[in-house]
């Protein structure tokens, strides 16, 4: 049941994430610019996003699919952390939620590794 509430939780929030960026919402655009990435790469960002939430949706019927998605978004959010922290140099609190994605992407590979067992 956890499982599923985090991936609800996961998708709905990515699902926002990718409209944003897709809709080159005046505040992603900010964000992408003080990150300094060229715009083109909010696309390949958005859409590799929409492929992890894709995936999430296929796990309610195919579980064995589950951990990839999450992996990807674990590599997704190691990103954003970076571009925050690193590239932006934003207050850590512009990171936090990146941090609770990732955490949350975590969540589904360390208790679906514990349930295959």
């Amino acid at each position: 049941m956890v499982i599923i509430i985090v991936q609800v939780i996961l998708i709905v929030m990515f699902g926002i994430s990718v409209t944003m960026k897709l809709l080159r919402t005046r505040s992603m655009v900010q964000h992408w610019k003080e990150y300094r990435y060229p715009m083109w790469f909010m696309n390949v960002v958005a859409l590799l996003e929409l492929a992890g939430v894709i995936g999430l949706l296929a796990a309610f019927w195919v579980p064995v699919l589950l951990k990839a998605p999450a992996a990807l978004l674990i590599i997704l959010m190691l990103g954003a952390i970076h571009a925050h922290l690193v590239r932006a140099k934003h207050k850590p609190i512009m990171a936090l939620n990146a941090c609770a994605m990732l955490i949350l992407s975590i969540v589904i590979i360390v208790l679906e590794g514990s349930a295959g067992m």
